[in-house]
């Protein structure tokens, strides 16, 4: 049985491949399509080491002729003109994007290619000769979810229990304890806005949650407590965005979050005109282990000032006679930390935060919201008193405050290097 079952297996195999070649010489639109679900098909019937060997098929059968793209790519060069430089880029481009957009025009594909790539970058680490597909893939995603093409609604109590179920499942930053939770979540004072794709139907690609409150909030407790009481719509003066989850690992590498935080706030400011601030509390992944390693900033290096303060403050830690690990099992709380072990981690932070983003190892959530436009507006002490918090950042969390009026001109400079941040902030260093 498992005999037959792997040669129907390679014969799927065998079909899918044929297929794909088929499809990018056929001219005729009722044989492509029947083509396309053929492949589509067979790529099911698949086990998942002939996935694999459908993928290699793709990146190493459906390259750019050589030839064809050197002979053409000496002709631009002598000749510049705008024929030459339509037919380079025609023969530079690899076959198989075509072949994608072919088998994207039947129904329900574009799911499915989605699912594709999701595979993909599981095996990627190991298999670097599907980059190339990887690549091809994400290029035409970046086109098929522009930002343009995707419906923002937002998500509430009332929404399909499939979409609530997702919410539930993909939430990446603080986690939602079961429907009380959501529910709370979703509350008046409480927003949820994902975006959706047209071919995705109740497939809620990435989703961000506001919290509605009188002044910007340092803490993420109270704003995700399921048995805090609503806040009268009076007293809306910020708007918090407390947590952003994607929801598909197949669209790795598609901007999609930048563009719903800044719509979301736009329409957040249309709804409530009272609305004066529009912030982020995010989480500090990976400050703790910067800090541990011993607060390298890399090259270029900091003026002898800064380098004497994170030198100081890492001798008042002392984490090489306790570790931090250690600290933490043995009770140590923000709460009850000393004053200078206070001033020494809130000083390294803001160290990390605006020398260390701008260059290579800096902190991801720190490099999406001022790459986004926005500003560094505060670092909270005692933010986040879960495990997790306390492990990955001492407990701290930050506010990235979006100007909707300055965005450009803080993406622009922080593109030149620059981390724009707020007096406070500049009083830690």
């Amino acid at each position: 049985m498992a005999i037959l079952q792997k040669l129907a297996q390679v014969r799927s195999l065998s079909r899918a491949i044929n297929a794909a070649t088929k499809l990018l010489t056929e001219r005729g639109e009722a044989n492509s399509v029947s083509m396309a679900n053929e492949i589509l098909s067979q790529y099911k019937l698949l086990s998942e080491d002939q996935k694999i060997s459908f993928y290699q098929a793709l990146a190493t059968k459906f390259n750019p002729n050589p030839e064809l793209v050197l002979k053409v790519a000496q002709d631009y060069a002598k000749d510049p003109n705008a024929k030459n430089l339509i037919q380079l880029t025609k023969v530079t481009e690899p076959p198989r994007q075509e072949l994608l957009r072919r088998i994207n025009r039947v129904e329900g594909a574009t799911k499915e290619i989605v699912v594709m790539r999701r595979h993909l970058i599981k095996v990627l680490g190991k298999k670097p000769e599907l980059y190339p597909l990887d690549f091809d893939i994400h290029h035409l995603f970046v086109s098929w979810f522009n930002p343009g093409f995707l419906k923002m609604h937002r998500v509430d109590w009332n929404s399909p229990a499939q979409i609530l179920e997702k919410i539930i499942q993909h939430e990446a930053v603080h986690e939602i304890d079961g429907w009380d939770d959501l529910r709370r979540r979703l509350q008046p004072d409480r927003r949820c806005f994902a975006f959706f794709h047209p071919q995705l139907k109740d497939e809620p690609l990435i989703f961000v949650e506001v919290a509605l409150v009188p002044e910007i909030s340092g803490a993420i407790g109270p704003l995700v407590d399921k048995k805090s009481e609503p806040v009268n719509p009076a007293q809306f003066k910020t708007a918090v965005f407390y947590s952003i989850s994607n929801c598909e690992p197949g669209l790795k590498g598609v901007s999609l979050g930048n563009f719903l935080i800044k719509r979301v706030a736009s329409y957040l400011k249309e709804e409530f005109p009272s609305l004066k601030n529009f912030v982020t509390l995010s989480p500090l992944p990976g400050f703790m282990d910067w800090v541990i390693a011993g607060c390298n900033v890399g090259e270029p290096a900091i003026s002898a000032q800064a380098s004497e303060k994170i030198n100081h403050a890492l001798q008042v830690l002392n984490l090489k006679e306790k570790s931090w690990p250690e600290r933490i099992s043995s009770g140590w709380h923000p709460t009850t930390a000393s004053e200078e072990e206070k001033n020494a981690l809130m000083q390294l932070c803001a160290h990390y935060l605006t020398t260390l983003t701008v260059r290579k190892g800096g902190n991801a959530v720190a490099k999406f919201h001022l790459g986004n436009g926005a500003k560094l507006h505060r670092i909270n002490w005692a933010g986040d008193l879960s495990k997790k918090g306390l492990k990955q950042s001492a407990s701290l969390m930050v506010n990235y405050l979006y100007d909707l009026e300055k965005i450009e001109e803080f993406h622009e400079r922080f593109v030149q290097g620059e981390v724009i941040y707020s007096r406070p902030v500049g009083q830690l260093l």
